[in-house]
């Protein structure tokens, strides 16, 4: 790819950065692993993104933000935006800044493993503290689940696991 190419490129990734989640305001689609694919062609732009659960509500706007990101840019080409389903999200794809900004947000990021009995731990987004209890696995949204922290005794909320193996 030629270097217009890649600023072209560059530039998309800087757009995309910029469109959070509306439910968690904190991270982009881009920390949260849900851009699956920037295809540039001479006549348009293709974005493929991977909802974090069917059925998400905030979809839609989404959409909507990547829309008007990609408007900003002025671009010559037609621009799609479009969830795709295959792969599947999951939350191992959460980058590592993600998941900082997620913690600072005081939400726990998803746990890198699962016991095999499907129970799993994080750390508290406040204290760090590993002595945590699941309260509910039904959060806010349907990505999340409520915690406590017996530690600092404050309760938060954490990503939920999702995994192609489960």
């Amino acid at each position: 790819m030629d270097n217009a190419g890649n600023e072209l490129d560059q530039s998309i990734l800087r757009a995309l950065n910029v469109v959070k989640d509306p439910e968690i305001p904190a991270v982009s689609i881009i920390e949260l692993g849900m851009v699956e694919r920037v295809q540039v062609e001479e006549e348009r732009i293709l974005i493929e993104l991977l909802p974090t659960f069917l059925g998400c509500p905030a979809l839609e706007m989404i959409q909507s933000s990547v829309e008007e990101q990609l408007r900003y840019l002025d671009l010559e080409q037609s621009a799609e935006v479009r969830f795709i389903y295959d792969p599947p999200w999951t939350s191992d794809r959460i980058s590592e800044k993600g998941r900082t900004h997620l913690k600072e947000f005081g939400i726990a990021p998803a746990p890198e493993r699962v016991e095999e009995t499907g129970v799993w731990k994080v750390d508290c987004p406040y204290c760090g503290s590993p002595y945590t209890s699941l309260e509910n696995i039904f959060g806010p949204t349907a990505c999340r689940s409520l915690l406590y922290c017996r530690a600092c005794r404050n309760p938060f909320e954490a990503m939920k696991p999702v995994s192609s193996l489960l």
